[in-house]
């Protein structure tokens, strides 16, 4: 038996003719930038949120850095992070000229530590960026008095987490705005790139508006510098098909985790954790090992399970960013997480086979 770490195939058959007619629809209009579905998504996606407005971009990179622009973040100005996280929320730092400031993580969850975050804050300090690493929230609450104390604002990377919930909130609702993915492997994935900035904020939302079609509310008239950062009506037709399945999607995920769960927790290694306060959505379903882990990365990779490690070397020690001064040891819980942390397939179509499969391979490893 083969088992992929994602399989996309048996989703798309699943919903293939309603995929298939919304595209077909959109072909025929010949209606492929921005359009009806980008508006009708926007609206769908901010309700399912539980905000007020959405505004469809390129990415979920560019979501980061239009809502980091809007919110007039740039030069010489610092935005506090987790290191361990995809490299794009950084990067998004990066591009607009600020300087990313990486603060360690909670080694049960791999978010954000808030408790140390008061400590990173300086005069140059604008904003902070939780990542809803894995597909659960970080622990916002302290996070977001933290940042009504120093008046920072506060952008959630959800690209991992749409769906998921914290003390009865929504991913991305809490902060000044939220940042999503609509890549084809998210919980919530198109045929393509796409993102999307979701936000309470009237005045944001028309700001990003503005800054995805190169400045310009009126065809060759530009009131700023933006950039071309729109999300195709293709991709938008096919995300509200999807759309209407996520819930179902979802609670599948955590019906697998919960198997896996019960039937991995007595073994020498780490499942995941999920606080009370938090709905997880298992975008990735991640274990960690007190040692070894190439060895039994390797054991089920020769028994055709495929593994993969997120994220392998944390941002604090990439080569790009040497000269902001960190070394190995700064952020040790990052450090260690990378070491030990991989992730075994976990999707809605996954059968029970496949499952215990996986897991009686991890068991044959610990002699179990």
């Amino acid at each position: 038996m083969k088992i992929s770490i994602l399989d996309l195939k048996e989703q798309y058959m699943s919903i293939k003719k309603e995929i298939d007619e919304a595209m077909k629809r959109v072909i025929e209009n010949q209606d492929f930038v921005l359009g009806e579905d980008v508006v009708g998504l926007e609206r769908d996606v901010a309700v399912y949120c539980e905000t007020r407005y959405g505004v469809g971009v390129a990415s979920g990179t560019d979501a980061l850095i239009l809502a980091l622009k809007a919110l007039d973040i740039g030069k010489d100005d610092e935005v506090i992070t987790t290191p361990f996280t995809f490299f794009a929320t950084a990067e998004a730092i990066s591009l607009v000229g600020a300087r990313p400031v990486f603060v360690d993580i909670d080694p049960k969850t791999y978010n954000i530590d808030p408790a140390l975050i008061k400590m990173s804050i300086t005069k140059r300090t604008k904003a902070i960026i939780p990542v809803h690493i894995y597909g659960q929230c970080a622990d916002m609450d302290p996070i977001l008095d933290i940042a009504n104390e120093a008046g920072l604002k506060v952008i959630e990377d959800n690209a991992q987490a749409i769906g998921a919930g914290y003390r009865g909130k929504r991913a991305g609702s809490m902060g000044h705005a939220g940042a999503l993915s609509f890549f084809p492997s998210k919980n919530l994935g198109g045929f393509g790139d796409g993102g999307m900035v979701v936000t309470n904020d009237e005045k944001l939302a028309t700001k990003i508006r503005l800054l995805r079609v190169h400045g310009s509310s009126v065809r060759y008239i530009h009131s700023v510098v933006g950039t071309n950062s729109r999300l195709d009506n293709l991709q938008a037709a096919i995300l509200r098909v999807k759309l209407r399945y996520l819930d179902k999607w979802l609670e599948a995920r955590r019906e697998r985790a919960k198997y896996y769960d019960d039937n991995l927790k007595a073994l020498p290694l780490e499942i995941p954790f999920v606080p009370e306060s938090n709905i997880h959505t298992y975008y990735l379903y991640v274990l960690k090992v007190k040692t070894g882990l190439c060895d039994i990365m390797k054991y089920l990779a020769d028994n055709a399970i495929e593994t993969r490690t997120y994220y392998p070397v944390p941002l604090h020690l990439q080569v790009c960013y040497k000269e902001l001064g960190y070394k190995e040891g700064d952020l040790p819980r990052s450090e260690d997480a990378a070491k030990k942390t991989f992730s075994i397939a976990l999707y809605p179509e996954l059968k029970k086979e496949q499952m215990d499969y996986i897991i009686g391979k991890i068991r044959d490893f610990y002699g179990k």
